[in-house]
């Protein structure tokens, strides 16, 4: 699993009209996050335009949560950047491997959100990784709540070797942009995206969000919270990364050759 404000916002993800909504929305309410958080956020290595205060913390990238301990943390690994668009990771993994990490549905989340879990589920599990994923009923060590916002859903980054413990699910704008057809492939994929985050990807392009999103280039910069790329992937573009800052409407984006490298090599 953008912003995974995006080619639809994922936050990750959009369409062209979807794109300048999530950012005609954004405006105000990041006029009201402090320059000294922005440069912080920043420092971390995240672009700060378009920052949201949220309850978790603060929205960057379009999707991805930075909560007030990530904001305050000082990693010691170096940001490492050999291409613009390759698989990277944050300094922060998932540990105590093999191991299997429950994931649940809000009670509030519609029923068809159900078969969506599933299908996440098996795309990681086909992999036949050191860690795997199990849907339970309720309490999963990652829970999809529903959420609104100028988003399609929002996660954030593992701690103390445990992944990231929510995905906000933004079912209306989900509903919007698919159809009976193309929604459980798109739903999918921006789960399989959020859960990338919470086990510790970063965005395929996030040194030039502008390859998926749209728009100006935006370079965050030297990263301190961690950017490392991962050996075996492309130095040149992928278009099709489920880890792409953005996705277009309907999109069903499984994982593709570079994505199953990157994630037989992490975990």
């Amino acid at each position: 699993m953008q912003h995974m404000t995006k080619t639809i916002c994922i936050v990750l993800f959009i369409g062209i009209v979807a794109l300048f909504s999530c950012k005609k929305e954004a405006q105000p309410i990041s006029q009201q996050v402090p320059q000294s958080v922005k440069d912080q956020i920043t420092a971390l290595g995240f672009t700060s335009a378009d920052a949201q205060k949220i309850d978790e913390g603060y929205l960057v990238e379009g999707d991805i949560i930075i909560t007030p301990e990530l904001l305050s943390s000082s990693p010691q690994s170096q940001f490492l950047r050999v291409g613009d668009e390759e698989q990277y990771r944050t300094t922060n993994l998932i540990t105590s491997l093999p191991r299997t990490i429950t994931v649940s549905l809000d009670r509030r989340m519609p029923s068809a959100y159900v078969a969506v879990l599933d299908e996440m589920v098996n795309r990681y599990n086909a992999l036949d990784l050191q860690i795997d994923f199990k849907r339970v009923s309720s309490g999963g060590q990652i829970v999809f709540k529903v959420a609104h916002g100028s988003y399609l859903a929002s996660s954030g980054f593992p701690s103390l070797g445990n992944p990231y413990p929510s995905v906000n699910v933004n079912t209306t704008a989900i509903t919007q942009y698919s159809n009976s057809t193309t929604f459980l492939g798109f739903a999918a994929s921006i789960f399989a995206h959020e859960v990338g985050h919470c086990i510790g990807f970063r965005h395929t392009d996030y040194m030039n969000r502008s390859y998926s999103c749209g728009g100006s280039p935006v370079n965050e910069g030297a990263s301190n919270i961690g950017a490392i790329q991962i050996p075996g992937t492309p130095a040149g573009p992928d278009p099709n990364s489920w880890m792409l800052s953005c996705v277009s409407a309907g999109q069903n984006r499984p994982f593709n050759s570079n994505d199953r490298t990157a994630l037989t090599y992490l975990y």
